[in-house]
């Protein structure tokens, strides 16, 4: 075998993570197999401890520390995953540790952070948002001499990652066709890719991001991280605005590919994960799975998608629900006017709504000195279809009837 320092840095942190990080499952699943027609397996990273694969890299980076940096302690910041890896990583090594997170973090992971670090971590939370707890981390590790531990930018945190795959090769027994690994600040990504294109080298690689974070889609066309002007924070796990230079070099020369996937699809996909699988996926965890329609699968070829992460808070799941209905074409907004005369809710419901048409959200405002109010509907429909013949009724109808259109000023106010 060619020596390779990469993916010889990967053996080593699997050799450092034995015992302390769990083998998670790699289980074949059949919606999504019968749907591709490929074998399409599960690593389910969302059981490993803190519920996210992000324990890897945070201790195989702290496990190298030498004395007197463990003696200085460590501190990171984090939207949570990354938070509660770091907190468990101290508290098995025996360093002290800071995790600063925004308030903005959901106390849910806040409370996993504490209770994975016990008495070993400090948790503080200051800022609405996580470039300003990094800007807190790194005034500390100034202050103090603590070793920062980044989430993803750092090639100790990217081995560490890494392991996910060898740990599948020795699942699986064998090389499989294809890996599909989500994609947030790349860590994961240049690890996976990185080890693969070293050691088993015919594996295809893919690569996905949301479309509203493609930081590493755009890095890849500039050849080199660049800033988002614009970063949609629904798929939380996922949603970097710079990708890292730690890893960019490993993933352009490994060959990865990169599909964007719609976050009204991340929702649906979370829905059947656990609906029709049993498995409660946070959004970015739901990021490969969701993509396996966005490129083309070999029929009967073995397909492997990293399930990242299960941190979802319950609290989310009614924007998940209407996310999904909107990508579906099942649930749409519309501005109505109604003259300010008896009968004309009547009319709209008799002569523009279909028979299984539904107003799920009715919202209106008289004004006793015009002629006219303005009402917010909402309307799912039974079945997709069913939107050309609405719009053609709308139409065909007196009432002046304006579709609040996805992506809109206006709609951004309802979702």
């Amino acid at each position: 075998m060619t020596p390779d320092p990469f993916a010889d840095s990967v053996a080593a942190a699997a050799v450092r993570l034995s015992g302390v990080a769990r083998t998670t499952p790699l289980q074949r699943n059949s919606r999504l197999s019968d749907a591709t027609g490929a074998h399409v397996w599960l690593k389910r990273e969302d059981l490993q401890v803190g519920r996210s694969y992000k324990l890897r890299g945070a201790y195989n980076l702290l496990a190298g520390l030498g004395p007197a940096e463990r003696a200085a302690g460590a501190v990171c910041a984090s939207a949570g995953n990354h938070g509660q890896g770091v907190a468990y990583a101290c508290a098995r090594l025996g360093i002290r540790g800071r995790v600063h997170v925004p308030s903005t973090t959901p106390r849910q992971k806040r409370e996993r952070i504490v209770a994975l670090g016990g008495s070993a971590v400090d948790l503080v939370v200051g800022g609405d948002t996580y470039d300003e707890a990094a800007a807190a981390a790194a005034e500390h590790a100034a202050d103090t001499g603590a070793t920062v531990v980044p989430a993803f930018d750092d090639v100790r945190t990217i081995a560490g990652q890494g392991t996910v795959a060898v740990e599948v090769l020795d699942q699986l027994a064998h090389p499989p066709d294809v890996v599909v690994v989500p994609v947030g600040g790349g860590g994961l990504l240049a690890g996976v890719g990185g080890w693969l294109a070293a050691r088993h080298p015919g594996v295809r690689v893919v690569g996905v991001e949301p479309a509203g974070a493609a930081s590493m889609t755009a890095a890849l066309a500039a050849g080199e991280p660049v800033t988002l002007a614009e970063l949609d924070t629904f798929v939380d796990g996922a949603a970097v605005r710079r990708v890292g230079d730690a890893g960019f070099g490993l993933i352009r020369d490994c060959g990865a590919e990169l599909v964007t996937v719609d976050e009204g699809r991340v929702c649906t996909e979370m829905l059947d994960l656990y609906q029709t699988d049993g498995i409660i996926a946070e959004p970015a965890g739901a990021l490969a799975a969701a993509a396996l329609d966005a490129f083309d699968l070999a029929p009967g070829s073995t397909v492997v998608c990293l399930l990242s992460g299960g941190n979802n808070d319950v609290s989310r799941y009614a924007e998940v629900v209407e996310r999904s209905l909107v990508h579906r074409g099942l649930k749409h907004y519309f501005l109505v006017e109604f003259p300010q005369e008896p009968g004309a809710l009547r009319r709209f419901l008799d002569e523009v709504l279909g028979p299984d048409d539904d107003i799920v959200l009715f919202e209106y405002v008289k004004r006793d000195n015009r002629e006219t109010g303005a009402a917010l509907c909402g309307i799912e429909l039974a079945d997709r279809d069913g939107y050309e013949p609405l719009w053609k009724r709308m139409e065909a109808s007196p009432l002046k009837i304006q579709l609040v259109a996805p992506g809109s000023t206006a709609y951004r106010f309802l979702i």
